[in-house]
């Protein structure tokens, strides 16, 4: 291996080219080993070379040279004047009376006003962009599908003025064969007529020529000859074939007779794109830190809930270690997600990261039917709704209280919104309906049940639950199974977006969504049971990235007040604690 071409070789002295880099030159910027520094020195006297360890490269601020006094560095800056001085220029008394600042004062100032430069670049600009030209990309892959559409609908119309020509065609032939068969039928009565007679003729030339041999004066006596009957010619039929008259094809009129297209041209959006914020000053309010996502999302810890003796279903955060669960039977339980020292010291070594979730308290249903969801509040109290009773509830230092019960509807999902509202899912009794209500306390405050055009928003008739999540932005999403979607509204219920996967899989992994939740920054994140994953988008519906972390049928989701993602696993039941964002 040539060690000057390898990519894996280390660097190397620039002045000897064969020597380990030690040391380098603040100054040139120029890489050394010991052996070199002195010929380094020895090479330019002019210039105040400064050596440190490579390793403290670049540590050294590089002063400009001033441009009145050859040679001296520029130390000092001038405010009024805006140009950096040295120490010669303050002495000549050029800059008499003006406000003089340390060169690294200014230096430092500088950076603070291009570092906040570079954070909105890196973390609102750059990002909008990306945003845009994804939104770009998926309008060109919308409108692919729209004009494939367009094109199939021209085509399909097409064959159907086909098939009318074609069965125009056939009656308008038929229609001929019946006139001609009617006419050759009374053509060939008429011959037969003339046939007749011309047969009578030729019997009567006969017998003529017979009485006109003979020499029997009787028979010339008592012969009766007549010609008159003959005389009398048949009518004669004048018929003729009828004649097609072919309608006229006028290009204008017959392209507008067939359909024609409405026009279109690309106008701006009077609303436009915003700008993706980002926290970079005081002045930026209560605006969330702008949070970047992990290149690989990991796995904190894990738990165990064999507690559950079939399944786990849902979850849901007390605290950054505590959460709820529900599973198969009537119990709602909390566990801890603390793990001890001996255990914190075996995980970080890989032999294994699963322990038994610590069992902090257990609480029955009321009515001992198993809960469908369950929710921490913004008083820390839990609420969870009863499916088969058709109530909700609140558990108020152990003790369970009703606060709502439906008629001919049944509660499945729910979610605490930021303003304290509850957001219920349900569906109607005959599961023929779907909806989303909000309550204040046990006032139904809105419900969100049809689109504009009077269309249900969510599937109906299925036996899967719509869990539910409120955004940052206050949309509210919905995963819905059976639609194989997340349907996402804004806080007045109109239609946002429907999401319905990620094209990269093959069309036979189908998107199924379950358990649904959002963080800081606005992420919706869904757990995909299917593909055995979770889905992460943006609060506009475009894909950003999976999350995988060898889960195995991921079933519901929850957040912490830090972004962690708790993710319940349905068959293995187990929590996994995952860290997805620095």
């Amino acid at each position: 291996m040539n060690p000057r071409t390898s990519v894996q070789d280390v660097m190397r002295c620039d002045l000897c080219e064969i020597a380990i880099v030690q040391m380098h030159c603040d100054t040139c910027l120029v890489n050394l080993c010991k052996a070199c520094v002195g010929e380094h020195f020895a090479a330019d006297l002019s210039k105040p070379h400064k050596i440190v360890d490579f390793k403290d490269r670049k540590s050294t601020p590089l002063y400009p040279v001033c441009t009145t006094h050859d040679k001296q560095q520029c130390q000092m800056y001038c405010r009024q004047c805006n140009i950096s001085v040295c120490t010669k220029c303050v002495a000549s008394h050029q800059h008499l009376g003006h406000k003089l600042s340390e060169i690294l004062e200014v230096l430092e100032e500088r950076k603070d006003k291009i570092i906040k430069v570079q954070i909105e670049l890196n973390e609102a600009i750059y990002p909008t962009y990306q945003g845009i030209a994804s939104d770009v990309k998926n309008r060109m892959s919308q409108l692919e599908n729209e004009y494939g559409v367009l094109s199939t609908a021209i085509t399909k119309h097409g064959k159907n003025w086909h098939r009318e020509i074609d069965k125009l065609v056939k009656n308008l032939k038929a229609e001929v064969d019946e006139m001609k068969n009617t006419q050759i039928q009374t053509l060939q009565k008429h011959l037969d007529e003339i046939n007749k007679k011309l047969f009578n003729l030729r019997e009567e030339i006969h017998l003529i020529d017979i009485i006109v041999e003979s020499q029997d004066i009787s028979k010339l006596l008592s012969a009766t000859c007549t010609v008159d009957e003959y005389k009398h010619l048949p009518h004669k039929f004048v018929l003729s074939s009828p004649t097609f008259i072919p309608g006229k094809i006028h290009g204008e009129q017959f392209s507008k007779l067939f359909g024609t297209l409405t026009s279109t041209s690309p106008s701006p959006d009077e609303n436009g794109y915003s700008m993706k914020t980002t926290h970079i000053s005081p002045e930026a309010g209560s605006s969330p830190q702008v949070k970047q996502l992990l290149d690989e999302p990991e796995t904190v810890t894990t738990i165990d809930t064999s507690c559950f003796k079939y399944y786990l279903e849902t979850v849901a955060c007390l605290s950054d270690e505590a959460i709820w669960a529900i599973g198969d039977d009537s119990t709602m339980k909390l566990f801890s997600m603390k793990q001890g020292s001996l255990f914190e010291s075996i995980r970080t070594m890989n032999f294994f990261s699963i322990s038994q979730g610590s069992l902090l308290k257990s609480i029955t249903t009321r009515s001992w039917n198993r809960p469908w969801d369950i929710a921490v509040i913004k008083s820390g109290d839990l609420v969870y709704t009863d499916y088969d009773d058709k109530t909700v509830n609140i558990v108020k230092n152990e003790k369970i209280e009703e606060i709502i019960r439906l008629q001919n509807w049944k509660p499945s999902c729910i979610c605490n919104s930021s303003s304290g509202d509850l957001l219920v899912t349900m569906e109607k009794d005959d599961r023929k309906q779907s909806k989303v209500v909000r309550y204040s306390g046990s006032t139904q405050k809105q419900t969100i049940q049809f689109d504009d055009e009077g269309k249900p928003l969510y599937s109906s008739g299925g036996y899967e639950i719509k869990h539910i999540s409120e955004n940052k932005n206050l949309d509210i999403c919905v995963s819905d199974l059976s639609a194989k979607a997340i349907v996402v509204v804004n806080q007045s219920g109109k239609l946002r977006f429907r999401y319905t996967g990620h094209t990269p899989f093959a069309m036979k992994d189908l998107f199924k969504p379950r358990g649904i939740t959002t963080d800081s920054q606005s992420h919706i994140l869904t757990a995909d049971y299917g593909k055995g994953c979770v889905h992460i988008i943006d609060q506009d519906g475009h894909f950003i990235r999976y999350i995988h972390c060898e889960l195995s049928d991921p079933w519901a989701l929850c957040t912490d007040t830090s972004d962690n993602l708790f993710v319940a696993q349905y068959w293995k039941r187990q929590v996994k604690k995952i860290k997805y964002q620095q």
